[in-house]
């Protein structure tokens, strides 16, 4: 059976940033996420905090479990071959494998909820060659992402280099993200401990229900974190949140007769970390790609699916369990997705690589 999906087109039209003049850059101290007031009612100058992001949930649990049946939700997007979300594919088209074992599927829907997203954006001078323009330019098309996000959307943005600084927790008041972006000017520290950064983001945000994605804007150069590469991968498959990272190097590896190795590593990390969390990564190697670039980001994060199914594997053993999700027609082979005119459309299916098991508490 043939599916046929008209493809949409990108999203156009960003609003442009105000200029409202920089402010001094960040400090070098570790910024604590604000604890949620025990009153309901925020001060008038400060949106509340997500009431998700007050649960007692287990950091490396990504699933929802209630009464005797294990209930997991995921987020899934089919991406087109220029970036566009594919809509209107019939919930019997998907399939759900965990750990290679089909699983039964309750429902697929169409993502409603509010969406929150964390900038994280390297802010070191290790790469003067980049410094001079991408910087401006780099605060202004972050920027221009966050005025696209909807009212209720949340935002924070975090900035690192030695170690991680949050310049605005999670609020929905965009004017409190445009100024912690425009606090990004002169970098002072060459180090850029990445792996730290990144799962300490992602950690913190582990425990937000509903749709979450970190926006990763970096050179992917990690230079001495706490932690190692391997630690900090499977750090991100636990925490089960996706990341969608902007390389700052293309340009330079556009005009390198030979890439270093360095940097070749560091795309090859930055593609795993995206590939594992069910988020893409992106290699931009001039200016006017940017636009592009954060659109698609935009849009893959504003259109996707959402998969309930029933685990049939009930052990709360606390282990890592892989998924896998397919479009397949009724006989079982892979879904073809045709255009308008007809003409064959090759896809990606963008979802988390796998969650955490909850653990039986003794």
């Amino acid at each position: 059976m043939f599916v046929c999906v008209s493809a949409l087109a990108a999203l156009a039209g960003f609003l442009g940033a105000q200029d409202q003049g920089p402010q001094s850059g960040p400090g070098q101290t570790v910024a604590k996420p604000k604890k949620p007031a025990d009153s309901n009612e925020p001060p008038p100058d400060q949106a509340p905090i997500p009431s998700e992001y007050k649960r007692n949930v287990d950091p490396g649990s990504v699933a929802t479990f209630k009464s005797d049946v294990d209930i997991v939700t995921l987020d899934v997007a089919v991406i087109g071959p220029n970036g566009q979300f594919i809509p209107q594919i019939p919930p019997g088209n998907f399939r759900l494998l965990e750990d290679n074992v089909p699983q039964q599927i309750r429902k697929v829907d169409m993502a409603q909820a509010p969406l929150t997203v964390a900038l994280v954006v390297e802010f070191s001078n290790r790469y003067q060659s980049y410094g001079s323009w991408t910087w401006m330019v780099t605060q202004q098309m972050v920027w221009t992402f966050a005025a696209s996000l909807k009212p209720e959307d949340y935002c924070a943005v975090i900035a690192y280099d030695m170690k991680p600084e949050i310049l605005t927790d999670f609020t929905v008041d965009k004017l409190k993200v445009q100024q912690a972006l425009q606090r990004l000017t002169i970098p002072s520290w060459r180090e850029a401990n990445m792996f730290d950064a990144v799962t300490d983001t992602a950690e913190r945000m582990s425990t937000i229900e509903g749709r979450k994605a970190i926006l990763l804007i970096t050179t992917g150069i990690d230079t001495f974190s706490r932690i190692t590469y391997d630690q900090a991968r499977k750090k991100l498959q636990e925490a089960g949140v996706p990341i969608y990272s902007v390389s700052l190097t293309g340009l330079q590896q556009e005009m390198m007769a030979s890439v270093p190795i360095g940097m070749l590593q560091a795309n090859n990390e930055l593609n795993t970390f995206a590939r594992e969390t069910g988020g893409r990564a992106f290699f931009p190697k001039f200016e006017g790609e940017y636009r592009g670039v954060f659109s698609d980001i935009r849009q893959a994060l504003g259109n996707q699916y959402v998969i309930t199914y029933s685990s049939s594997n009930r052990a709360h053993d606390g282990t890592f369990r892989k998924i896998k999700v397919e479009l397949v027609d009724p006989s079982g082979h892979p879904l073809p997705i045709k255009d308008q005119k007809g003409k064959p459309v090759k896809y990606s299916i963008l979802t988390k690589s796998g969650y955490k098991a909850p653990r039986e508490v003794e």
